[in-house]
């Protein structure tokens, strides 16, 4: 009969306060850098000392916001300001190639947004410039660095669940049409993919790794860009993987793996910071519920493991190393080829 072990295991996540302190600067200061700024501000010892936007207007409110001592009215301005260690690409996903190699063209290390790009080809093309200026460039898919996948990630490794048989899971956001919004316009790479899917095609990568088989069914928007999108990812191993994206309707945004052995599961929002269930076939259950912080002031963890890195000299993270991020984009790329 299956035996769970006594209890889950004791994320190693460390405590963002014991990162060594960077000077930040946030390239573009939307929503997701307001997420972001306030998060660094009140669980890390990280300092955003700068803002740039294409308005300046914009740049010194949110500078104002959160107490930043410089605001500038152009990106180029930010990038080159000698006293930013590193910066935080917050534009648009259209946008994060060309943010990314200005940053790094000014010798600055990048921490960009998800998706790191519109495509596989793109990537490659950023961490080919990161990798020749010698600084660091990681995607910053925040659940990675959290401390609920660093528990999955030790069941894993410790074959709690058994053999691996299925994964699931899914992101879906109800948005009124609107073809001049981002997720509707495709010259903004609009699209639920690679605003929303990129979730549940990254945790299909973090459980199965790179899919050896894609196969994808779905339905555009009015504008053409993949308005709801199902995939199966095959593994090597013969395991399955199921993610589901829609722009069309609000899901559960939950997340499974099954093994033979034992599941886990992970309520909605699955990529925020969450509690994880372990259950045996028998119903046996152990709950891991210790999250430090809730929703998104978790970007803490991915600013403290970018400061790490920088600090280190390396160039990537181990947790989300560049190869894994263009797979990424690969396997998202063939979706949408099959989609047309």
């Amino acid at each position: 009969m299956p035996v769970l072990p006594a209890q889950l295991p004791t994320p190693r996540t460390p405590d963002p306060r014991s990162a060594p302190p960077l000077r930040w600067g946030i390239l573009a200061p939307g929503g997701i850098a307001r997420n972001f700024a306030y998060a660094a501000h009140a669980h890390t010892t990280q300092k955003v000392v700068a803002v740039g936007s294409r308005d300046a207007g914009r740049a010194r409110g949110f500078a104002d916001s959160f107490g930043i001592e410089r605001a500038y009215g152009s990106y180029q301005q930010l990038v080159e300001d000698p006293d930013v260690d590193v910066i935080y690409v917050a534009s648009p996903h259209s946008e994060h190639r060309d943010h990314a190699l200005l940053a790094i063209a000014a010798g600055k290390p990048v921490l960009v947004e998800k998706a790191f790009a519109q495509n596989a080809r793109q990537a490659v093309e950023v961490f080919a410039a990161a990798s020749a200026a010698g600084v660091a460039a990681v995607e910053a898919m925040w659940s990675r660095f959290l401390p609920h996948y660093e528990v999955v990630r030790q069941l894993l490794a410790d074959g709690a669940l058994g053999d691996l048989v299925t994964v699931t899971a899914d992101h879906g956001q109800y948005f009124d049409f609107d073809p001049t919004f981002r997720l509707f316009n495709p010259r903004l790479a609009g699209g639920a993919l690679l605003d929303l899917g990129i979730y549940p095609v990254s945790f299909a990568s973090f459980v199965q790794g790179t899919p050896e088989g894609i196969t994808a069914v779905g339905r555009t928007a009015k504008t053409g860009v993949d308005g709801a999108v199902s995939a199966i990812l095959t593994g090597g191993d013969g395991s399955s993987a199921l993610v589901n994206t829609t722009l069309f309707a609000k899901t559960s945004t939950t997340a499974t793996i099954a093994g033979n052995r034992a599941r886990i599961e992970i309520p909605g929002d699955f990529y925020m910071p969450q509690p994880i269930t372990l259950i045996d076939r028998d119903g046996d259950r152990r709950i891991w519920d210790a999250n430090p912080v809730p929703g998104h002031e978790g970007f803490a963890f991915e600013i403290a493991e970018m400061a790490r890195v920088v600090s280190s000299g390396a160039q990537e993270s181990a947790l989300l190393p560049a190869a894994e991020t263009v797979a990424i984009l690969r396997t998202i790329d063939e979706i949408r080829r099959q989609l047309g």
